[in-house]
């Protein structure tokens, strides 16, 4: 298990970066606990800035996908448990949200299915 990290013009690298190693993260590829290479190294590796590496780490952290742990490095966080945290909570509040609106039910499933379709796509 190594961590495959390709970059080409499709997207801006930092966020080729962070999707890509949240995909390995969630299917496995990269088991919980994985040792990340530093930022310093990763940057250097793809021929990145390391600010661009920093950027998707951060947002990778903010996702609940990778740990960092001080010195000791940045790791696979366990399986997905904080962005599904996050996930239910952002559920709940576009729940309260619509209901208090009067949107009904199947034109906030319908809403929520279309911005799902949309995100995925990008």
């Amino acid at each position: 298990m190594t961590l495959k990290i390709r970059i080409d013009d499709s997207a801006p690298p930092y966020e080729q970066v962070r999707a890509q190693i949240s995909e390995q993260a969630r299917s496995g590829v990269l088991p919980v606990g994985y040792r990340l290479p530093t930022v310093r190294g990763l940057a250097e590796n793809l021929g990145l800035a390391a600010n661009t590496v920093a950027k998707a780490y951060r947002a990778l952290e903010a996702d609940g996908v990778i740990e960092t742990r001080g010195r000791n490095g940045t790791y696979v966080a366990a399986a997905g448990s904080a962005a599904q945290r996050e996930a239910a909570s952002a559920a709940q509040t576009y729940a309260e949200r619509v209901r208090r609106l009067g949107v009904p039910e199947t034109e906030a499933l319908t809403a929520v299915q279309d911005a799902l379709r949309a995100a995925y796509r990008a």
